[in-house]
């Protein structure tokens, strides 16, 4: 029984990580932090890592302090949840970062409904270079009108 507890809350903390990355997306790094997710509509360096890594951190750090929390205090439920939110990174890693913006050369010939539909959506939100007017969504629950033949 304890093992489909665990299950549950990584699935609920995986599926609240959607969630919380449009709403991050939205408010934080479109909002008060965008002087650090700016060079990701339009990058103004050079360098392979861009200021919006940043919002990778703190994610890793939130993760890091579950299992510190389950690993020293022996609180039960800090596992599960530092493994979904850990899970939902490196997915978003692998979907926004290395099949979307190929910033390592992988996934370049994935070409059915679903990957079609993730880069068309995501390609709606960065045209939008500024602050503003920047289509938001979640990575893995996309609007379904992207997913065309």
């Amino acid at each position: 029984m304890d093992v489909i507890l665990w299950i549950l809350v990584f699935i609920a903390t995986f599926s609240f990580m959607e969630f919380m990355a449009w709403f991050t997306h939205k408010y934080v790094m479109h909002g008060f932090l965008w002087h650090l997710h700016k060079d990701h509509h339009k990058k103004d360096h050079k360098s392979w890592f861009e200021r919006n890594d940043a919002f990778f951190i703190f994610y890793a750090v939130v993760s890091m302090i579950c299992f510190y929390l389950w690993s020293y205090e022996a609180i039960w439920f800090c596992l599960p949840i530092g493994l979904g939110i850990m899970a939902y990174g490196a997915t978003y890693f692998i979907v926004h970062d290395i099949f979307i913006h190929q910033r390592f050369k992988l996934f370049r010939n994935a070409n059915n409904w679903y990957a079609r539909g993730v880069r068309r959506a995501h390609k709606m939100h960065h045209k939008h270079l500024g602050k503003e007017d920047g289509e938001c969504f979640g990575m893995l629950i996309v609007p379904f009108k992207y997913f065309k033949s």
